[in-house]
């Protein structure tokens, strides 16, 4: 394919062929951090949680069994080669927890959503890439390079929580194994729909997949640097946003095929099962709800190097220590957040005489 297409051809259609993919399968899955962490803190049990569970257990099983295996290898990857920031992770993450429960979804939900019409959700996109991309390269990236700069940490073995605990990728494999029979188990006692499992499963294995590929495609390619990556949508939501604002001709990559394969996967999926529908927003106190949290995923998930996809299951699949700093931040961050917003709002109000009641 490279030699017939090109190599950034080729790579910009593999991220458009994996996008594709995971949007169907997050779509149909219902895929999402946020219910998953709700239902956790709330301590339900509606399947939303194991539905995350699968997505992550199957992305790290098959990611440390393609390293075992010899066919993948990681070293090289952003996540664990270079330089990263404790501090950016611990705050990043919690800024995108806290974000994701005010706009309803993650960013990579917010993009499963609009697909099928959600006004709100495709607004909150556009505030995410917008408030990423100055956190990247704009007024906001002062900022979060001061507060990435309080804690930083070396990249290799310094990163690398298989060299660090010293379990190897055969414990790595183990521990998503040993998830994923969790998974199992909740599943059945839950009545988790086919959908629900099999396609939790499809968003893990294209986690799991990209980074084969674009390993792969990093060995081959001689005239362009092709970064091994996985699946993530902070950088890459921003990297499209500039493509549409820029002149044409801007390289093509992995990252610009991503975001339009998820959205027109999602949106196959909604049209499929007659899922299609307009959603609006019902009035200006939830919009500004909405564009609050978009704006604090958009700056956190560029602070912490990752979003509840990128890190919390692409850089955990890797064992990347930020990554996990940023998982831990974000399940935090969202539980407290649906306690103090969400769940006190709910709460019944106590009628006259009974116990609670607060005189006027």
């Amino acid at each position: 394919m490279m030699s017939r297409l090109g190599e950034t051809q080729t790579v910009t259609l593999t991220g458009a062929l994996i996008g594709l993919l995971f949007g169907f399968f997050a779509h149909r899955s219902r895929f999402c951090l946020r219910s998953a962490a709700i239902e956790f803190s709330r301590g339900t049990r509606e399947g939303k949680l194991t539905v995350w569970l699968f997505a992550f257990a199957t992305a790290v099983l098959l990611t440390q069994g393609f390293i075992l295996a010899g066919w993948l290898d990681v070293t090289d990857a952003r996540q664990l080669a270079q330089r990263g920031s404790l501090s950016g992770a611990a705050i990043g993450g919690a800024m995108f927890g806290a974000g994701m429960i005010l706009a309803r979804g993650c960013s990579s939900r917010l993009l499963v959503l609009a697909a099928q019409g959600n006004l709100r959700a495709l607004l909150s996109g556009l505030v995410f890439a917008v408030t990423a991309q100055a956190a990247l390269t704009g007024v906001l990236s002062p900022l979060r390079t001061e507060v990435a700069g309080w804690w930083t940490v070396e990249g290799g073995s310094a990163r690398d929580l298989i060299a660090l605990t010293g379990i190897g990728h055969g414990g790595g494999a183990v521990f998503g194994a040993l998830w994923l029979i969790a998974a199992l188990v909740w599943a059945q006692r839950q009545g988790v729909k086919f959908w629900g499992w099999f396609g939790a499963v499809g968003v893990g294995a294209m986690v799991a997949t990209a980074w084969l590929l674009t390993y792969l495609e990093s060995r081959q390619a001689f005239d362009t640097v092709v970064p091994i990556q996985a699946l993530s949508f902070t950088g890459p939501s921003a990297d499209v946003l500039m493509l549409v604002l820029s002149p044409p001709g801007q390289p093509l990559k992995f990252d610009l095929g991503l975001v339009p394969g998820v959205f027109l996967g999602s949106f196959l999926s909604a049209l499929l099962w007659r899922e299609l529908k307009l959603e609006g927003f019902q009035g200006g106190q939830s919009m500004r709800r909405y564009i609050a949290g978009a704006m604090l995923m958009g700056f956190g998930g560029m602070l912490a190097g990752g979003c509840a996809v990128g890190a919390g299951v692409s850089g955990a699949a890797v064992f990347t220590i930020t990554s996990w700093v940023t998982l831990a931040a974000i399940w935090i961050a969202a539980s407290l957040t649906d306690w103090w917003v969400d769940r006190r709002a709910e709460a019944p109000v106590a009628a006259p005489g009974e116990p609670g009641y607060v005189s006027p």
